[in-house]
């Protein structure tokens, strides 16, 4: 017997090492803010589950019923990617033979998602909290079905954890849409106790059920049903009869909806009396981040009428409650969730202002000026010619070749100026201001530069003309109010004002001033960057005039015309926000997001 045995167990582990499925490759690949562990294996629908350890800043994934050579749970050293991954390793999970577990050491509390793509199991990891958006995070959990379950599973019905009949009970007696499991029967009756059709549904089904006796007052039913689950089958009948369940164990407590009332009637009356005999209790709360006003209007909404007092201590900061322990209970848990820090977001813009010029000169400009007298008898002696070139054009001496020549024999007062010039520039200014506010504050940064310029006066009576300098300024002004999301993202009011000196017109005249505003709202992820406003501004300048007919003949026309002279400019504004919650981990968002249940409504 004993033999027989060894040799079952024996078999049963061969067979589980034969057929279990084999991982063929781990690798760690990181994709922009994302890392991902990909895990390769010979076939599909492998089961895997991953949950969060926050205390020690590490994913577990479980890999079940799989087997791995010992080379491929080498530890994987991930410290030298600027990710949120800093060692992955991979050993036999305690306590089992055929799973496999891979911890993930992170640098901070991040979230993850896990993916089935094929044989591949994909464990994509944010490289800083706020990656991925509170809806990804949904999608993905809806999304992670086992291969057994279905869709309309997900779907809000209220569905048994398994196929036991003590899950498939506490399912009935739960209000709403139910996803009915049970052995199909058949029933065809007429006119027939309700106390008899409940134990017919019980003996079949088997299951132990306690009828109350005013269930026997209900009236008869006549019933034809083929081929439904008998849990389907008995929650008709209680429906018919405005009947509620209770479950115990495998036990069905049966009775009419107006003793289930009366019952539940009776019950609040015995809270309401042993909350009125509960003994009181002090207890001193320190709060350490929350103004008491606003919680004292939070907490005298939860406790007990008539008995519960709250005081406020002004100089230590404290709550004073005197209630219930119940109640105690109930405000602890309640100053746990509230009491945090107030986010701190560090806002970084960066204003990117690029502009460039091109122009060119090409021609003469100012034609050519000559005089000629035919019946000139006395010629006098030449004066000239005379010739001037200037290797470093200005705009007031734009030509860089001139001939001029006074009196040659009968040709008087000669004169050409060829213009030949041609520039080109190029600028770009950066401006990044950093501010940092609390959540829902408004915080303001102004930078500001000066200049002066010169004022004449007008002499009046014998007061001379005096000359006197005025000032004026350019700022630059970001005023943002930032408010944080349960999420995690950052909704932003911003107000961006920047004001810049141009080119005076002359030495004395103040300088042009361009000026840009951005007032607009958006929402952004958690250490994100977006681009607010962009303005981009072409334009191109070209005149030409000149003797009309003569300026468009070839080859001499630019004798008749002023300089081939095209002017364009181009200039380019990029506003970027940059977003960021420097205390997440106090401000508790790190528990709200990176939890593996990660529920959004906490139980008080």
């Amino acid at each position: 017997m004993k033999k027989g045995f060894f040799l079952l167990i024996l078999s049963l582990a061969f067979y589980n090492l034969a057929y279990a499925q084999e991982i063929k490759n781990v690798n760690f690949i990181q994709e922009g803010e994302v890392s991902k562990l990909v895990i390769e294996t010979d076939k599909d629908a492998v089961f895997a589950e991953r949950f969060h350890v926050s205390e020690d800043k590490q994913i577990i994934l479980d890999i079940k019923n799989v087997k791995v050579s010992p080379k491929l749970l080498r530890g994987i050293d991930t410290s030298e990617f600027p990710g949120s991954a800093v060692f992955i390793s991979g050993y036999k999970r305690p306590g089992s033979t055929n799973d496999i577990r891979f911890a993930i050491q992170l640098r901070d509390n991040v979230r993850s998602i896990l993916e089935t793509k094929g044989k591949n199991i994909v464990l994509n990891i944010e490289n800083r909290f706020g990656v991925f958006s509170q809806n990804k995070i949904r999608a993905s959990e809806s999304t992670s079905l086992r291969a057994d379950e279905k869709i309309e599973d997900a779907i809000g019905l209220n569905v048994p954890k398994s196929n036991s009949l003590e899950d498939i009970l506490a399912n009935l007696t739960l209000a709403g849409p139910k996803k009915y499991i049970g052995k199909r029967i058949s029933i065809n009756v007429r006119d027939i106790p309700v106390p008899d059709l409940l134990n017919m549904i019980a003996d079949t089904s088997g299951f132990n059920i306690i009828i109350d006796q005013a269930v026997s007052t209900a009236p008869p039913l006549t019933l034809t049903l083929t081929n439904v689950p008998w849990d389907q089958a008995l929650d008709t009948v209680m429906s018919l009869s405005k009947l509620v369940a209770q479950k115990n164990s495998n036990i069905l407590l049966v009775k009419t909806l107006a003793t289930a009332t009366k019952e539940k009637e009776d019950e609040l009356k015995a809270a309401d009396l042993r909350e009125d005999l509960a003994p009181l209790v002090t207890r001193v709360f320190l709060i350490n981040y929350a103004t008491l006003v606003d919680i004292e209007k939070i907490i005298k909404d939860y406790i007990t009428k008539g008995r519960g007092t709250i005081q406020l201590d002004e100089r230590t900061n404290s709550l004073i409650v005197l209630d219930t322990v119940e109640s105690i209970e109930r405000i602890k848990k309640i100053l746990e969730v509230l009491d945090t820090q107030t986010p701190q977001i560090l806002i970084e813009a960066k204003i990117v202002e690029a502009n460039e010029s091109y122009s060119k000169r090409i021609g003469l400009s100012r034609g050519i000026s000559f005089g000629y007298d035919p019946v000139v008898d006395n010629i006098p002696s030449p004066v000239g010619p005379g010739f001037s070139f200037s290797s470093a054009p200005t705009a007031e001496s734009p030509s860089i070749a001139g001939m001029t020549i006074g009196i040659y024999k009968r040709l008087l007062n000669l004169d050409l100026n060829l213009q030949l010039m041609e520039s080109e520039s190029k600028g770009r200014i950066i401006s990044t201001p950093k501010i940092v506010t609390q959540n829902k504050k408004a915080a303001t940064i102004t930078s500001s530069e000066q200049t002066s310029f010169r004022v004449q006066q007008t002499a009046t009576g014998n007061q001379p003309a005096l000359a006197t300098f005025e000032n004026i300024s350019a700022d630059l002004n970001l005023t943002v109010t930032p408010q944080v999301t349960n999420d995690g993202a950052i909704s932003m009011q911003i107000n961006l004002a920047k004001s810049a000196f141009g080119t005076r017109p002359s030495a004395d005249a103040p300088p042009n001033i361009t000026r840009r505003n951005v007032t607009t709202n958006v929402l952004v992820d958690n250490g994100s960057t977006v681009v607010i406003g962009g303005l981009y501004q072409t334009s191109s300048l070209e005149t030409v005039s000149g003797v009309p007919f003569l300026k468009d003949l070839p080859l001499i026309g630019w004798l008749f015309r002023t300089p081939y002279a095209p002017d364009t400019t181009k200039n380019e504004l990029i506003v970027f926000m940059t977003p960021r919650i420097l205390n997440q981990d106090e401000a508790g968002f790190v528990d709200r997001q990176a939890s593996k249940s990660g529920s959004e409504v906490k139980d008080i």
